[in-house]
């Protein structure tokens, strides 16, 4: 059977590359048969993960394996729970960093943020002519449990139209039933972003 952590190191490398994952920030689950996940220890250079630097965990976060005594759970795990409670479906989930996604943050003191209507819409699963897509925003609590409980609280009563969640000046979360496509969720959505700041930035400074 495939382990999993390939998946998620070879996804961490790629948006550290970006500078999505500076450091040791963001985090990557993927799910395994059992519904358990694993997910990134707390503390580790998104750039330089090996399979050690996970930790195994059930979605009422008990810890079920730790390849090194010293792991600490995510301090951001109680958004991936959030995630596989609300999405059954959802066998992966990543969050990462990234400036642009901080700025769009901005743009909007509502609930939701529209997006715009462009093409790469279609890679989230819009296919809609002239879509009015939003993306849920939520308030960057000091502690994580209570974004969670934020996620958790207003998912349940009205699902996303896409894939993915923003936290105020905090990174995007987006989830799906593999890593591939996660993986590729976390691209799209990335890009839309650096669109609407590139937007922003040349209606704010025409020539």
């Amino acid at each position: 059977m495939k382990d999993l952590r390939q998946d998620l190191i070879m996804a961490a490398t790629h948006f550290y590359d970006r500078s999505w994952m500076v450091g040791t920030a963001g985090n990557l689950s993927a799910r395994l048969a059992d519904g358990s996940f694993w997910i990134t220890a707390s503390g580790k250079a998104k750039g330089r993960l090996t399979e050690q630097d996970f930790i195994r965990m059930n979605v009422d976060g008990q810890i079920i394996e730790k390849p090194q005594p010293d792991n600490r759970p995510s301090a951001e795990t109680s958004i991936h729970q959030a995630i596989y409670q609300c999405f059954p479906e959802a066998q992966a989930c990543y969050h990462v960093h990234s400036i642009e996604a901080n700025l769009v943050s901005r743009f909007t003191q509502n609930q939701d943020l529209l997006l715009p209507t462009i093409e790469m819409l279609k890679g989230l699963g819009v296919w809609e002519e002239n879509p009015q897509v939003t993306i849920p925003l939520f308030i960057n609590h000091l502690e994580v449990p209570k974004i969670a409980d934020d996620i958790s609280a207003r998912l349940a009563i009205s699902p996303p139209q896409i894939p993915a969640l923003l936290i105020r000046d905090h990174g995007v979360t987006v989830w799906a039933d593999a890593t591939a496509k996660a993986y590729n969720y976390v691209e799209v959505i990335e890009y839309i972003f650096r669109y609407m700041v590139a937007e922003a930035s040349l209606y704010s400074n025409p020539k």
